[in-house]
C-alpha cells in the first residue's frame, strides 16, 4: 500500500493552512481567512498541526528568521507559499495544493505564479517550497540574525533546549523565595495574535517577572504596507472626501476582528467564527437591515455570557490615571477597566455604529476615533497600546497574558504604514 502517496493526497485535498501574517498584511490575512472559510480548508493553530504555511503580507526580512522556525517545525508533506497581495492568496493556495499533491501534480505545476510586481517566488528567498527543499535557513542576504521566533528569539545568553526554548535560571521571586527563570518570546507568529509583535517574558513559575516589547518589524518597501483598520483615516487626514459610514463600517469591523482574536483566545471558537462573519459581511458592504439582526443577537449572547465574563474579570486592569499617562484613548480608555469592561465597550461601539453604516456626511478626523483611538499619524493609538503592555503583564499570570493582548488588540500595522513611516522621516 503507496502511504506515501495516499498521505500527500490527504493533505492536498485539504490542507492544514498555517496562516502568517506580517505587519502590513491584514487586507492579505482577511482574504485568506476566507477564502479559506469559502473552501472548508481547516486553519492550523500551530506549526505541528499544518500541511501549508501561508505567509500574508509583504516581505519583511527581520522575520524571516521566525518564518524559517515554523518551516521547520512543520512535519512532512509540507509547502510554503507566500501571497504579498489580496489579489495573489487564491493563486497562492491553489499553488499550496498542487506543491502538497502527488509527485506527477506537484511536476505539472513546477512554475511558481508572479506577484502583483511581476516577480516571481523566490525572488525575494520566500518562493513556495515542498519538502526536500534545502535553502539554508538564515541565508537570505539580508544578514538578518535577529531571533524573533515563536520558539526562542533572544535567549539572553542562555543555553537553548530542543526545540529552541531557553533553559531556564533562577531568580528570586516575589515572596524571596529562589525559583527557576523561564525567558519565553510570544510571537511573532501566534494564532489569533497581533501581526509580527513580539513580547518577550522572563517567568518564575506561572507568574510574569519582566517583560519586554520589539520594535515591530518593517517592511524593505514602506511602499508595500498599509494601515488596513485606519485607512479611511488617512485617507481623510490627506484631504481625501470620505463618507462617516465607510469609516464606522471599517471600525465596527475591526471591533468585530478583535472580538473574534478574544473570543479564540479564551476558548469560545464557534463566537470566535460568527464574529469573523459578521466582520467579513461589513467589509463586504452588506446592508445595515441584511446584517443588524445578527449583530444584535451577536452581542447581546456575547455581552451576556456569565462564563465568559467569570474567566475575564480582574485581568489587565487599565485605570483611567493609567490611561491617560500612557496615551492610550478610544474603547481601552473609555472602558476604564478589565479585560471583561474592554470587549464589552468593543460590544457597545458596534451597537453604536450600527445605525450609522450608510451615513454619507464627510468624515472628520478630529470628531470620529480610529478604531483604537483619535488617530494620528505623529501618535499612532496602537504604539500607547504597545508600550502599557509591560505594566498589565507584569505580575500577571502566564495563563491571562494572551488574555490581556488580545484585549488591547494593538494593531502593528499602524507603526509600520506608508502614511506614519512619512509622517516619521519628515
Amino acid at each position: 500500500m503507496d502511504l506515501t502517496g495516499l498521505t500527500l493526497r490527504v493533505a492536498a485535498a485539504r490542507p492544514h493552512v498555517l496562516l502568517a501574517a506580517v505587519p502590513g498584511g491584514t487586507a492579505v490575512r482577511l482574504a485568506a481567512e476566507r477564502l479559506l472559510r469559502a473552501r472548508d480548508w481547516p486553519q492550523a493553530s500551530t506549526p505541528a498541526q499544518a500541511d501549508l504555511l501561508l505567509v500574508a503580507g509583504p516581505d519583511l526580512p527581520e522575520l524571516r528568521t521566525p518564518l524559517e522556525r515554523l518551516w521547520r517545525d512543520m512535519p512532512a508533506p509540507r509547502a510554503r507559499v507566500h501571497a504579498r497581495t489580496a489579489d495573489e492568496v487564491e493563486d497562492a493556495l491553489n499553488a499550496g495544493r498542487a506543491l502538497l499533491g502527488p509527485p506527477a501534480v506537484r511536476h505539472a505545476s513546477a512554475a511558481p505564479p508572479a506577484d502583483a510586481g511581476g516577480h516571481r517566488e523566490g525572488d525575494h528567498g520566500a518562493r513556495e517550497r515542498h519538502e526536500g527543499d534545502d535553502q539554508t535557513p538564515g541565508h537570505d542576504g539580508h544578514g538578518d540574525h535577529r531571533g524573533h521566533g515563536g520558539h526562542g528569539g533572544h535567549s539572553g545568553g542562555q543555553t537553548e533546549m530542543p526545540g529552541g526554548l531557553p533553559m531556564a535560571g533562577q531568580g528570586a521571586d516575589r515572596d524571596g523565595l529562589t525559583l527557576d527563570q523561564l525567558h519565553l518570546p510570544l510571537g511573532p507568529f501566534l494564532a489569533d495574535w497581533p501581526a509580527g509583535l513580539t513580547v518577550r517574558l522572563v517567568l518564575q513559575g506561572d507568574v510574569v517577572q519582566r517583560v519586554d516589547v520589539d520594535e515591530p518589524a518593517r517592511p524593505f518597501d514602506d511602499a508595500a504596507a498599509e494601515a488596513f483598520w485606519v485607512h479611511p483615516w488617512l485617507r481623510a487626514a490627506s484631504g481625501e472626501p470620505v463618507p462617516v459610514g465607510e469609516a464606522v463600517r471599517r471600525r465596527a469591523a475591526a471591533h468585530l476582528d478583535s472580538l473574534g482574536r478574544l473570543l479564540a483566545v479564551a476558548g469560545w471558537p464557534a463566537e470566535a467564527v460568527r464574529a469573523r462573519r459578521l466582520r467579513d459581511d461589513l467589509l463586504y458592504g452588506a446592508p445595515r437591515a441584511a446584517v443588524a439582526p445578527r449583530l444584535e443577537r451577536f452581542t447581546r449572547r456575547v455581552g451576556r455570557s456569565r462564563t465568559l465574563a467569570w474567566l475575564t474579570r480582574g485581568i489587565g486592569v487599565v485605570t483611567a490615571q493609567m490611561a491617560r499617562e500612557a496615551g492610550v484613548g478610544g474603547p481601552a480608555a473609555r472602558a476604564g477597566g478589565d479585560v471583561t469592561s474592554r470587549y464589552r465597550q468593543w460590544l457597545a461601539d458596534i451597537r453604536h455604529d450600527l445605525p450609522r453604516l450608510e451615513d454619507p456626511a464627510p468624515l472628520d478626523v478630529a470628531v470620529e476615533d480610529s478604531p483604537r483611538g483619535p488617530w494620528s499619524a505623529e501618535h499612532p493609538p496602537s504604539a500607547a497600546l504597545i508600550a502599557l503592555l509591560p505594566r498589565l503583564l507584569e505580575g500577571a499570570e502566564l495563563a491571562a497574558a494572551r488574555l490581556v493582548v488580545a484585549s488591547l488588540d494593538p494593531d502593528p500595522d499602524e507603526l509600520v504604514s506608508r502614511g506614519v513611516v512619512e509622517v516619521a522621516r519628515g
